[in-house]
């Protein structure tokens, strides 16, 4: 199976299943000397984990990071850095009654024409649990971009079409602690109670909701490289690489369709510093593919869960009509927009690792 790794300079290879011993990750091409502690990943890592309120998973991932090579004496040493991650709550017998049952929604279909083979218990490779992996490694880019001041936060925008006001502040700090505080990740308290209102609802009648993470970041101008490494090709590339996402806009996204010329372009301005910034931000952070200097800002859509406990038509491996139907102590997201927020984050941190590594080669 190909294209398990991403990034070209800080590139990252994540490796493991679902219901497998364990998932981890090995990150090639860190610099040497950033400043990293097993419980710093250990931390964005508990972000993630399902089991924490009422609107995610009731499975239980206490996930612990075991750091394997290129850390010594609390810094990265420039070798790859291997992070393992032990499966520890996983229940496999749970798909034995559907394993020969294509599940509507799920990657078991595609798999099998593609490859002759498929580890249904929870999905294999296909799982969200390898984001874990993902998350981790979004940690060690974060550590290397304090260094640099180049920060991102991502958080609920939307969910069941219930969206928060816009535009958000650009303080990303208070946007950090409002979000992390908040049991669904949306820093619009207002706007929570009324999407924990429709998940619980949701939750009652045996489906689910989809949802929309918005993502900002703050950085210099000059990163992102033409044509075809675009910042915001590379972002779109990251987001769509997850589980789940049905859709990527930056800036104004699919809005500046229907605007003029006159109301999309950010006219530039220069203070009293004789810093040139641009007035609006329309275009979300970036010009030809390369950042601005204005606050990176996107959004990622994800689909509703795919796992429900309502019955639904399918067909069996051997070609019958037949009913999908999960069993009662299924254990499922109602919405897994909510726990994609530490790892659209975490992929954020990638990109923008990997670009800051690829604009050192850019001049002189």
């Amino acid at each position: 199976m190909a294209s398990n790794s991403f990034g070209k300079i800080f590139r990252i290879t994540t490796f493991g299943e679902s219901h497998g011993p364990a998932i981890g990750v090995v990150i090639d091409g860190c610099p040497a000397g950033v400043s990293l502690q097993t419980e710093e990943i250990d931390q964005q890592l508990a972000f993630r984990e399902p089991g924490k309120s009422a609107y995610t998973s009731p499975r239980t991932e206490h996930d612990r990071a075991e750091i394997l090579s290129g850390i010594f004496e609390g810094k990265t040493t420039g070798a790859p850095i291997a992070i393992l991650i032990r499966n520890k709550d996983a229940d496999s017998s749970q798909y034995d009654a559907v394993k020969n049952v294509y599940r509507p929604g799920h990657a078991n279909f595609t798999y099998l024409e593609k490859y002759g083979i498929f580890d249904y218990r929870g999905g294999g490779r296909s799982s969200a649990r390898e984001t874990a992996a993902r998350v981790a490694a979004g940690a060690v880019a974060k550590k290397l971009l304090a260094e640099h001041a180049i920060d991102c936060v991502a958080y609920v925008a939307e969910i069941g079409g219930i969206a928060i006001p816009e535009p958000m502040s650009s303080d990303l700090r208070q946007i950090r602690e409002k979000t992390y505080a908040n049991p669904i990740f949306c820093p619009d308290e207002a706007t929570s109670a009324k999407i924990m209102k429709a998940i619980e609802k949701v939750k009652e009648e045996h489906d689910s909701l989809g949802g929309v993470i918005g993502c900002s970041a703050l950085l210099p101008a000059g990163l992102g490289d033409p044509v075809y490494a675009k910042l915001e090709a590379e972002l779109a590339y990251a987001m769509l690489s997850l589980p789940a996402t049905k859709g990527f806009e930056i800036g104004s996204g699919f809005a500046a369709a229907r605007m003029k010329g006159s109301e999309h372009n950010d006219e530039f301005d220069i203070d009293e510093a004789g810093h040139v910034h641009t007035a609006t931000n329309f275009a979300g952070g970036t010009l030809g593919g390369i950042s601005t200097g204005s606050p990176l800002c996107f959004r990622v859509a994800f689909k509703p869960t795919s796992s429900i406990k309502k019955p639904q038509k399918s067909v069996s491996l051997y070609g019958e009509k037949t009913t999908f139907q999960l069993s009662e102590t299924a254990r499922h997201d109602p919405c897994v927009a909510i726990r994609a927020v530490p790892i659209v984050e975490a992929m954020t941190a990638i990109v923008l690792a990997d670009a800051l590594l690829m604009n050192r080669a850019s001049k002189c």
